[in-house]
């Protein structure tokens, strides 16, 4: 049994700077990891990769030859790698016996909650290699500082959830810059936890681009709250303490967890409802590191 992640997400998100920071820590844990690159896009690779798309595929070749954009041509890769799954399982059959696998897929969003070359493939490598794979879809964190911003990273949290159909964690990467494009209305765990959007609605208001899409937007966040489905945690990819929490839930999401252990079904069940005691770690602690408490900034003035 192979355990590893899924690694999707908007441009921009901090999907490769994930699977480069995420691969030294588990190294340093003790874990062998493989990193497979499954972006065209992405030429200049801060990680050493065991599998890159590009020996089977080029972006820039496909877009030269079928006279194609950088979306179209990225549709063509993930349908080209879907008919070839051959060729990738084949490359990855010498790293089942010990690594951890993690998967650094592209950015254009509608191949995760649209078209289905991507999700077939993973499917195939899941049902033909026994995978246990979790689904890590990254949102850039200062999207929470502009309200219409964080209700569209919700539906795309949403749609991607329901369309990959995978063990799912949604996270708001580089959280150390979340004030970075503005203050936040309200304190992080309204956004953590997608508490009730309603109170969204005043802030888009004063957005005189969102308010002829008033109902629109009551009528969306409605569906978001209806599925309640869709929560975050955070992550500092350059704190090791913020990587260690968020192994910790990855390790209960797939089950990594219960690698080793022989127990009875009444002791799997134990620790697979036991908390991941980090509570506080995933929102206070993060909110009282990076976000400014504005009673010291009265104090201090």
């Amino acid at each position: 049994m192979v355990f590893g992640q899924v690694v999707v997400g908007p441009p921009g998100s901090g999907k490769t700077t994930y699977c480069n920071g995420m691969s030294q820590f588990l190294s340093l844990i003790g874990r062998k990891v493989a990193v497979i690159n499954l972006d065209p896009a992405n030429d200049s690779l801060p990680y050493e990769c065991a599998v890159n798309i590009e020996d089977l595929v080029k972006l820039s070749d496909v877009m030269v030859e079928h006279s194609l954009g950088p979306n179209g041509g990225l549709v063509y890769c993930m349908d080209y790698l879907e008919k070839n799954i051959d060729w990738l399982e084949a490359k990855l059959e010498p790293l089942l016996k010990d690594h951890y696998l993690l998967f650094d897929f592209p950015g254009q969003v509608e191949l995760f909650f649209l078209h289905s070359s991507a999700k077939n493939v993973i499917m195939k490598l899941i049902n033909k290699l026994n995978l246990r794979l979790t689904a890590m879809h990254l949102i850039d964190a200062h999207l929470c500082s502009d309200p219409g911003k964080y209700i569209s990273a919700l539906l795309l949290s949403l749609s991607t959830m329901l369309h990959l159909e995978l063990p799912h964690i949604n996270v708001l990467s580089k959280i150390d810059l979340i004030e970075s494009y503005g203050k936040l209305a309200f304190n992080l765990d309204f956004y953590t936890d997608v508490q009730d959007l309603s109170y969204l609605q005043h802030h888009l208001d004063q957005d005189p681009r969102s308010a002829k899409y008033r109902k629109l937007t009551k009528e969306l966040c409605e569906v978001i709250e209806n599925f309640s489905l869709v929560s975050f945690t955070t992550l500092d990819i350059q704190d090791k303490e913020s990587v260690g929490n968020l192994v910790k839930l990855i390790d209960k999401c797939n089950g990594y967890i219960f690698t080793g252990i022989e127990a009875s079904a009444v002791e799997f069940s134990k620790l697979a409802v036991g908390p991941v005691d980090w509570d506080y770690y995933r929102v206070a602690a993060v909110q009282e590191k990076y976000m400014k408490d504005d009673e010291n900034i009265d104090d201090n003035e």
